[in-house]
């Protein structure tokens, strides 16, 4: 069903992809509409799962399949072929001649192919466009570039949004103000890709747009009488901290500055599983073991693990002798610490990494509301009680980070705090407590509610409108 247009024929587009859910939204001069991407629902998981045949699932199925087909399943790595080579080999006999044979070597890697693996399932690609360093994951020994991962999702926000508004050859697309990387070239990298990903999924007229400008631009629209005349936003999203100032005049509003960090909802979720799981794990917890004539004993190195234990995606490469042997060998040593190794062998045996941080983000939002909530994570035998006064002081270094930013972005537009009028908050993890009341005790009254998750797609809409009307 088309929308109807209510002002004019012109109808702005506007497109969110973000680290963890994408949104979008049309705008015709009066009222913006969100597009249903899931059944019924704005936010679509950015997820791609690509089975072995290499089909792709996007959004809450793909999520749905990678946890039927490998949740509990024991993964079993088998060594990576990494080349061949082969020889000529002929008998040097010449009374009895034959054939020359062709013998082939086939040379192997550290095992880290999972022959039981049924799909793999990418989450928060955004995370990783800027970064000049990855160019292709490999996929069942198909090598994937990045925009071949993140095409599919893009697509279906294309022909959802087709299914309301017709053709969609242009359109509004949000950027964060920096994506992530430390390379100094990571914006225009993560662009460029992003930029050639729409193209393939038929968005070929692209405007990006500073995502914190879109969500200012959003609630201005719905509050035209809200007074003041400098607005501040911050957008804290799965992936990235993005800020930024805005001067309004009767034309509409100046952008006085921006600024943005690699800091979102996925680094504090690593954090928590730092601070709360990694001791129910083994960290800490020594190792014994036989040596040649003693027995001998040491701190377990659990720092091996701990950058893979946090990163979900590549947990399952745990599953080799090197990592393996040393937790058995905790096990078989028995005494408290046992438990503990027992878990950190089903986490990764089992590939219960994903489920574990989504009982993490379970955890974070329900802290959002309640004082007191428990991390249940039946698969691991493991049931703890957190308090949100523990959260925050989890979480106490990326609050630091928050202030930090909000410093710079007032420096960056000459302001003092006193002269912000309204301060808007958007991103799930601008809902978290300690970032609101960080925002309320720096700016007194000024802190406004705004809708977290679609206000960014509804002001690129808004933004989009505007252009088509200018251009027209």
């Amino acid at each position: 069903m088309r929308v109807d247009l209510l002002v004019t024929d012109v109808l702005g587009i506007g497109i969110d992809f973000g680290t963890t859910h994408s949104v979008a939204a049309v705008y015709d001069g009066s009222k913006v509409r969100l597009v249903a991407l899931e059944e019924n629902a704005p936010l679509l998981p950015s997820a791609t799962y690509i089975d072995r045949r290499l089909q792709t699932l996007t959004g809450q199925a793909a999520i749905d399949r990678y946890i039927a087909d490998n949740t509990g399943r024991t993964v079993e790595l088998i060594p990576e072929v990494i080349s061949e080579t082969s020889q000529f080999v002929e008998h040097n006999d010449p009374e009895n001649p034959t054939a020359v044979e062709t013998v082939t070597q086939r040379h192997y890697g550290r095992p880290i192919i999972d022959s039981g693996l049924k799909g793999r399932l990418f989450r928060g690609t955004k995370r990783l466009l800027g970064d000049p360093g990855i160019r292709r994951l490999m996929v069942f020994e198909h090598p994937f570039r990045l925009v071949a991962l993140i095409t599919p999702v893009l697509l279906r926000i294309r022909q959802a949004v087709e299914a309301h508004a017709g053709n969609v050859a242009s359109a509004h697309l949000g950027r964060p103000v920096n994506f992530e990387g430390r390379d100094r070239f990571r914006n225009e990298t993560a662009l460029a890709r992003l930029g050639e990903a729409y193209r393939h999924a038929g968005v070929r007229g692209q405007r990006f747009y500073p995502e914190p400008v879109a969500a200012a631009a959003s609630f201005l629209e719905a509050h035209p009488d809200a007074p003041g005349e400098h607005l501040l936003t911050l957008d804290f999203g799965g992936g990235t901290l993005d800020l930024c100032v805005l001067r309004r005049h009767r034309e509409g509003f100046d952008v006085l500055g921006t600024h943005g960090v690699a800091l979102g909802g996925d680094h504090i979720d690593q954090q928590l599983f730092r601070v709360l799981l990694c001791p129910e794990l083994g960290r800490g917890e020594l190792w014994r073991r036989r040596g040649f004539d003693r027995e001998i004993e040491t701190r377990f190195p659990f720092e091996d693990y701990e950058e893979l234990l946090v990163n979900w995606a590549v947990t399952y490469t745990l599953n080799q002798n090197r990592y393996s042997a040393p937790v058995h060998d905790c096990i078989a040593a028995g005494g408290s610490a046992a438990r503990k190794f027992r878990r950190l062998n089903e986490l990764i045996q089992r590939n219960l990494s994903y489920s574990v941080f989504q009982s993490i983000k379970d955890l974070k939002a329900r802290l959002s509301s309640e004082e007191t909530a428990r991390l249940d994570i039946p698969e691991l035998d493991l049931d703890l009680t957190v308090t949100r006064a523990q959260f925050e002081s989890i979480i106490a270094a990326q609050l630091g980070e928050v202030e930090v930013a909000l410093d710079t972005v007032l420096a960056l537009s000459r302001l003092r705090a006193d002269a912000i009028d309204i301060v808007i908050g958007t991103g799930g993890s601008s809902l978290i407590p300690a970032v609101r009341r960080l925002l309320v005790d720096r700016f007194p009254r000024q802190v406004v509610e705004h809708d977290p998750f679609t206000s960014v797609a509804a002001g690129l809409a808004i933004a989009d409108y505007q252009h088509r009307l200018r251009t027209r």
